[in-house]
């Protein structure tokens, strides 16, 4: 009876791709957590610290991608994990902080503008997915989820630092949360400083506004961010309105 050789199994680089690092995940992991505790922390009326959670979120969802790039260690699955974990901490996590604080009283007005802001989540999750490989990577199309869930968690944490309850500005709530959620699944193109190279030399105005930046934080952490994303939100808005003027002025002469 002849022996039977052990059979040589190949190295196939592919497998690699599709297996799962510890590093990248434990970031999303961590952004995941923090989504959840800001739903656990509005369910239980303490908005202030569930908006501060989706800003540490936001933190922890920058940092997964580029320890994973860093580190060579992309992989499908953690770029399945991560959309996940961003409907959680920038879909579900705000619009549920939002309604609880001021849209629960509006009644059906309330919840209809929540669910506006988790759909126009997902469905830009799901367009965000499916359109990586031939959008202009210096643009987002419709604003970034993160940067709609900094508008809705900071101007909670905002209201709440100056004494407003959410009664007291529920329309306006209610303005924001729409807002933000159309503004999501639009055609309107914000610029993603994917480009910026860190590496290269720049005038010493640009140091010290970073410097002014990091003290505004420290000083007015609320203020400070949600006046950037409130700038943001509308700097697309803006752009677009200057292009299509532009487009539509007839040539001097």
């Amino acid at each position: 009876m002849t022996e039977r050789k052990p059979r040589k199994v190949l190295f196939n680089p592919e497998l690699k791709r599709r297996g799962i690092y510890v590093l990248p995940n434990l970031f999303t992991t961590a952004a995941l957590f923090c989504g959840f505790f800001a739903i656990v922390q509005a369910m239980q009326g303490d908005f202030e610290r569930g908006a501060i959670a989706i800003f540490f979120a936001m933190v922890l969802d920058g940092l997964d991608g580029r320890v994973a790039r860093l580190t060579h260690t992309q992989s499908a699955f953690g770029a399945e994990y991560d959309s996940l974990s961003d409907m959680v901490s920038f879909g579900a996590a705000p619009s549920l902080v939002i309604y609880e604080w001021a849209l629960k009283d509006m009644g059906r007005l309330g919840w209809i503008a929540a669910f506006i802001y988790c759909a126009g989540a997902a469905l830009r999750l799901a367009r965000f997915n499916t359109t990586l490989e031939v959008v202009d990577k210096r643009f987002f199309q419709g604003l970034p989820s993160p940067a709609a869930a900094a508008l809705v968690a900071g101007f909670v944490w905002v209201m709440l630092t100056h004494g407003i309850g959410g009664g007291d500005v529920q329309w306006l709530a209610w303005a924001l949360t729409i807002f933000a959620g159309v503004t999501m699944i639009s055609n309107i193109r914000y610029y993603s400083f994917k480009d910026i190279n860190l590496r290269k030399s720049v005038p010493f105005f640009v140091v010290a506004a970073i410097a002014l930046g990091f003290a505004l934080v420290a000083l007015k952490p609320e203020a400070t961010l949600f006046g950037f994303f409130v700038i943001y939100g509308l700097s697309g808005y803006v752009v677009t309105a200057v292009s299509l003027a532009r487009k539509r002025t007839p040539p001097a002469g």
